[in-house]
C-alpha cells in the first residue's frame, strides 16, 4: 500500500509500505496491504510505519521527525500529537499534528 504522511510544515513521508500502526482514539491499530477504507482521528501516540520487503526506500532522505525503531530498522516511527488517517484504494493518508 502507499502511505504518505503530511503535516502542516511539510510532506514527512511518502512511499510504498508493508503496513502502519496508529494511535487510534480507541486504541492502536493496524493498516494493511487492501484494507478496508476507514477514516478516523488519531490521539498522541507513536505512528509506526514497516518497511520490511521495501528495499529500495532511501533511509538517508527521511524528514528529521522520523526515526528508525532502534531494535528494528525496517519500523520507522513518528511521535504524533493529534491527526486523522483515510485508507482508501490502498492509499493511506495521515495527517499529523
Amino acid at each position: 500500500m502507499y502511505l504518505e504522511i503530511v503535516t502542516p510544515e511539510a510532506i514527512l513521508f511518502s512511499s510504498e509500505v508493508d503496513s502502519v500502526v496508529v494511535p487510534g482514539v480507541n486504541g492502536e491499530f493496524q493498516i494493511l496491504n487492501n484494507h478496508a477504507p476507514v477514516v478516523s482521528i488519531l490521539n498522541e501516540g507513536r505512528v509506526k510505519v514497516h518497511v520490511h520487503t521495501q528495499d529500495y526506500l532511501v533511509f538517508d532522505d527521511l524528514h528529521g521527525s522520523i526515526e528508525k525503531l532502534p531494535e528494528d530498522d525496517k519500523v520507522l516511527t513518528l511521535n504524533i500529537k493529534s491527526g486523522t488517517v483515510e485508507m482508501k484504494d490502498n492509499k493511506a493518508i495521515i495527517l499529523a499534528d
